[in-house]
């Protein structure tokens, strides 16, 4: 009976512990714990507007420019597609044999893209809103005449991007989502007269602080990688926020239109 009970407990315990380090490397290999970076290219960018600043490079830039955000996530493996025949000339030299034995690059070993992100600007709007303002103050008094005046104004620009992630096994848009928003320009002048008797100096000064359409566009592509990396690689509570704030998007867009 001993033996029989020192047997059973010993059988308890290995099938404990067997059981402990099963939960543990189902636990590893969880979504949770383990996130599995989604693979994707993104080509270059498309233009509905008609912009001075569009030029033949600009689709290609804010591709790139995508890319770089997206990688600096560390959420996803980004595969390169637009400089692929840089890959390609590679791969043709180690063919050749121009290259070490062993150190080249293979035919057949490019990585596929589970996700190809396609951007598009839709829009790019100056002066949608405007703000001026001002005043002038002075006088004289006993032959002394101080006065100045200060003016003020702001200009706002809209900006649009689609975004659409399609899935490149289904060929279905997996995700999409437009992103607006708005950049300002902001200028102020000011001027100011000293006299006495008739005798004196007159000064003015200006600032202006104008919104760079690469940086609105820069911000617009922040916001569209922060997103891609809620619902494609965090998947949590954040897509709640994000539905949130497309629901307001909407809802503001729609209000500027009267519907009868």
């Amino acid at each position: 009976m001993k033996i029989s009970s020192h047997k059973t407990k010993l059988a308890f315990r290995v099938l404990m512990a067997l059981t402990i380090v099963g939960s543990s490397v189902g636990m590893a290999s969880s979504p949770v714990l383990a996130q599995k970076k989604p693979t994707i290219s993104i080509p270059s960018f498309k233009n509905e507007t008609n912009w001075w600043w569009w030029k033949s490079s600009t689709a290609t830039e804010l591709g790139d420019a995508l890319s770089n955000e997206l990688s600096a996530t560390g959420n996803f493996k980004v595969v390169e597609r637009q400089k692929l025949q840089a890959v390609l000339s590679e791969q043709e030299l180690a063919e050749l044999g121009l290259t070490k034995k062993g150190t080249g690059p293979k035919k057949g070993e490019l990585t596929s893209a589970q996700y190809v992100i396609l951007g598009k600007v839709t829009a790019f709007e100056e002066g949608v809103t405007k703000k001026s303002g001002g005043n002038n103050a002075g006088g004289c008094f006993f032959g002394i005449c101080v006065g100045g005046s200060e003016q003020k104004s702001e200009a706002e620009a809209y900006v649009a991007i689609d975004l659409r992630v399609v899935d490149t096994t289904t060929g279905e848009v997996a995700y999409s989502r437009t992103i607006e928003g708005r950049a300002t320009d902001k200028s102020e002048s000011k001027t100011s007269t000293v006299r006495i008797f008739g005798i004196g100096n007159d000064s003015n000064s200006s600032e202006e602080k104008k919104a760079p359409v690469g940086k609105a566009l820069r911000a617009a592509l922040i916001e569209t990688t922060e997103y891609l990396s809620c619902v494609m690689y965090k998947k949590d509570a954040c897509v709640d926020t994000y539905q949130a704030k497309d629901a307001k998007r909407r809802q503001g867009t729609q209000d500027v239109l009267k519907l009868d």
